[in-house]
C-alpha cells in the first residue's frame, strides 16, 4: 500500500518546522509583552459544546468523533433504515474536532469564572480542525493563534490589538500589510437609514462583495435580496468612498446623522483612528473599510481583518472583532470581549514568497565529535556530557567508521547540517578542534574546548 495522508493535512519538514518555530515565538513574544497569558482546551470538545456556535455550514464542517465500542449498539433502528444522518449524528456521535478556539474560550472563561481575574487576557496557539475543501492557504486542520480580552469594554483594547498586529508583523520583518477596521454599528446604522433593518445580514453580505463583483453587482444583489432600489440609492456614496480615515469618517458622519448607533459607531472608529495616529505603526497601514463585514453573528462593535501586502496573492492573514456577549451561549451574560487571530499557516506562505525566512536555522549541535575509531568513545562521551551541562550543543556521529568511505560520510554529514565546530581525533586527553567556517585548527584541554564553544 502506497503511504499517504489525508487531503487537507500536511507533513512538516525540520526546515518547516523551524520555520513555524519562528512566527509562532514570535507571536508569543508579543502576546506576553502585552500582558498576555497562554491556556490551552482539549483538541475536542463535547458536541454540544460546539454544534450550533457556528451557523447551519459550520456545523457541517465540524469533524465528529464516533462514540467508542459499538457505536451503533444504542442507535434507532428506523433512523439507521432512514439514513437519517442529522439525527443519527447525536446517537453515534458524543464529542467533536474543535472547530476554532473562540467557542472552547468562551467555555473555559464560563466554567473557571471563579478562578480566573477579570479583565482576562489570554492567548492560545493550538490546532483546529475542519471539513472544508482544501485549497491553497486553506487546510482541514491547521493553528489558529488567538489573543483575546474579557472582562472590559474599553476601546482601549482595540488599541492595543491594532499595535499588538504591527509589533508581531515588524518583528517578522513583514511590512506593508494593511490593518482593515470597521464597526457593527456603523452597519447596522447604515441600514437603518436606508429602511433595511430587517435586511441587515443580506445588505452587509452583499456589500462585503465591492471589491470582488464592483458597485453595480452588489447593486444587483441587493435588489434580488428585496432591498429596494430607493434604499439602494441613499448608499450609493458608500461605493465610492475613499479618502483618509478622516475624511471617510467625515461622510460617515454625515450620512448616519440619524441613526444613533451608526454616530456610536462613528465616534467608536474615530476614538481607535485617532490613537492610532498619534502613537504610530512600524510596518502595517490602518484603513476604515465600511464594506468589512466577517462574523456579523457574533460581532457587536470593532471588526478587523489584515490583508498581505500588495502583490501577495492571499486572501486574509488575520482577523477578529468585539463582542459583547460570547460567553452567554453558556449562561454567563453580559461580559464583553474583544479578540483578534493571526492566520499561522497563511502568515507562513507570505513570508516564504517574499523570502524572509533567511535568518532562520534548523536546530544543530554547534560542535560534532567525529567517530574514527571505539577507543575514544568514553573520553568523547565523558567530554559531550560536560559540554552539554554547560549548555553547549554537541554530539557524537554514532556509527565508527571502518573505512575511508565511512569517513567521507561523517564529513559530509558535518557539511550537509552546516556544523561550525568538529573534534577530528583526540590525541593525550587533548581535542584537536577544527573550525569549518575558516579551516583552521587548535588543541585544546576539555576546559578550554568548554571555553571556546561558550
Amino acid at each position: 500500500m502506497k503511504p499517504s495522508i489525508p487531503k487537507g493535512t500536511r507533513d512538516f519538514s525540520s526546515t518547516e518546522v523551524a520555520n513555524r518555530t519562528y512566527i509562532i515565538n514570535t507571536m508569543k513574544t508579543a502576546f506576553e509583552t502585552y500582558g498576555f497569558q497562554p491556556i490551552e482546551t482539549p483538541s475536542f470538545e463535547n458536541s454540544s459544546t460546539l454544534m450550533g456556535k457556528y451557523g447551519e455550514e459550520g456545523d457541517r464542517l465540524i469533524f465528529k468523533i464516533l462514540n467508542s465500542g459499538d457505536y451503533l449498539k444504542k442507535t434507532d433502528s428506523t433512523l439507521l433504515q432512514q439514513k437519517d444522518s442529522l439525527k443519527l449524528t447525536s446517537q453515534i456521535s458524543e464529542k467533536a474536532l474543535r472547530y476554532d478556539l473562540t467557542v472552547p474560550f468562551a467555555r473555559y472563561v464560563v466554567q473557571h469564572q471563579n478562578e480566573i481575574t477579570f479583565p482576562f487576557k489570554r492567548y492560545q496557539i493550538q490546532p483546529v480542525w475542519r471539513a472544508d475543501r482544501p485549497q491553497k492557504g486553506r487546510f482541514r486542520e491547521f493553528f489558529q493563534c488567538d489573543a483575546d480580552v474579557v472582562g472590559s469594554k474599553s476601546l482601549l483594547q482595540e488599541v492595543d490589538f491594532i499595535q499588538l498586529y504591527d509589533t508581531v508583523f515588524s518583528n517578522l520583518k513583514l511590512t506593508g500589510t494593511t490593518i482593515k477596521i470597521n464597526n457593527r454599528k456603523i452597519l447596522a446604522g447604515i441600514a437603518e437609514v436606508i429602511g433595511a433593518q430587517d435586511k441587515l445580514i443580506d445588505f452587509t453580505v452583499a456589500l462585503d462583495k465591492l471589491d470582488k463583483i464592483g458597485a453595480s453587482g452588489v447593486q444587483k444583489e441587493m435588489l434580488e435580496k428585496g432591498i429596494t432600489a430607493e434604499a439602494i440609492e441613499k448608499v450609493t456614496p458608500l461605493f465610492k468612498l475613499s479618502g483618509s480615515n478622516i475624511e471617510q469618517l467625515a461622510v460617515l458622519e454625515t450620512l448616519l446623522s440619524a441613526s444613533e448607533e451608526g454616530k456610536k459607531g462613528v465616534e467608536e472608529l474615530r476614538f481607535v483612528t485617532n490613537a492610532i495616529n498619534e502613537l504610530g505603526l512600524q510596518a502595517a497601514t490602518l484603513e476604515i473599510d465600511v464594506t468589512l463585514a466577517r462574523g456579523l453573528n457574533y460581532y457587536t462593535g470593532a471588526i478587523f481583518e489584515v490583508s498581505a501586502p500588495k502583490g501577495v496573492e492571499m486572501g486574509s492573514i488575520g482577523g477578529g472583532g468585539r463582542y459583547d456577549d460570547l460567553t452567554g451561549i453558556f449562561g454567563l451574560k453580559d461580559v464583553s470581549g474583544v479578540g483578534i487571530s493571526f492566520g499561522l499557516d497563511r502568515i507562513y506562505l507570505v513570508l516564504e514568497e517574499l523570502g524572509l525566512f533567511d535568518s532562520v536555522t534548523l536546530p544543530k549541535p554547534k560542535v560534532l565529535f567525529l567517530n574514527f575509531t571505539e577507543q575514544d568513545t568514553l573520553t568523547q562521551l565523558r567530554a559531550i556530557k560536560a559540554l552539554r551541562n554547560a549548555g553547549i550543543k554537541s554530539e557524537i556521529y554514532p556509527d565508527t567508521a571502518s573505512s575511508n568511505k565511512q569517513q567521507k560520510k561523517q564529513w559530509k554529514y558535518v557539511s550537509t547540517r552546516e556544523i561550525s565546530f568538529v573534534i577530528s581525533e583526540i590525541q593525550q586527553n587533548k581535542f584537536i578542534l577544527k573550525d569549518m567556517n575558516d579551516g583552521s585548527q587548535s588543541v585544546c584541554t576539555l576546559e578550554e574546548l568548554i571555553l571556546k564553544m561558550q
